[in-house]
């Protein structure tokens, strides 16, 4: 018997399935795969910066109509006249909501008999105001809020300079302050 040894090589050899894994019939599902997932990114990317910049828009907003209260706001809170004292204090809760208004509501009270003792009369005026954060329902916000006193105590006026931050919170349509922290 007589064999023959032929060369074979594995570039001659033909498979008629594909090897798991990288045939050309996989090659096709892969691309879909691949660019469905590329398109699902590209989509959630595009979704994640339009709200973004949407809600970007609306702290501005915010941001915006809390810069345009504040000085009124600041000015009622920390104002008061012995003369007119329960209509000062009647205007600073205007501005104020929640627990803050409790609080503000305390202080004013406590603060009734000897401001009318003192003959009291403290001016607040806002000369600096700047954001500190923003969103689309709260607002934080730096003053600067110089105060001018009067009393029977002090000769002449007294000028306290103030840095306070607001926190302001819309409720009922209109921004109130929600926080008072001095600096």
């Amino acid at each position: 018997m007589d064999m023959a040894v032929t060369d074979v090589h594995v570039d001659d050899v033909q498979e008629d399935e594909p090897r798991d894994g990288d045939g050309p019939a996989r090659r096709p599902r892969r691309a879909v795969l691949a660019l469905s997932l590329a398109i699902a990114v590209v989509v959630g990317v595009g979704w994640f910066l339009w709200f973004d910049r949407a809600r970007a828009g609306e702290a501005e907003a915010a941001a915006r109509e809390c810069t345009a209260v504040a000085p009124a706001a600041a000015t009622a809170l920390f104002s008061y006249d012995y003369r007119t004292f329960d209509a000062s204090a009647a205007s600073g809760r205007s501005f104020a909501a929640g627990a803050f208004a409790d609080e503000y509501a305390r202080t004013t009270a406590s603060l009734k008999e000897a401001a009318v003792k003192e003959q009291a009369v403290v001016t607040a005026q806002v000369t600096g105001v700047s954001v500190v954060t923003a969103a689309p329902d709260r607002v934080e916000l730096l003053l600067f809020v110089n105060q001018y006193r009067r009393n029977v105590n002090i000769t002449g006026e007294k000028v306290d300079q103030n840095r306070v931050v607001l926190t302001l919170v819309r409720t009922g349509g209109a921004w109130k302050v929600t926080a008072v922290s001095a600096l």
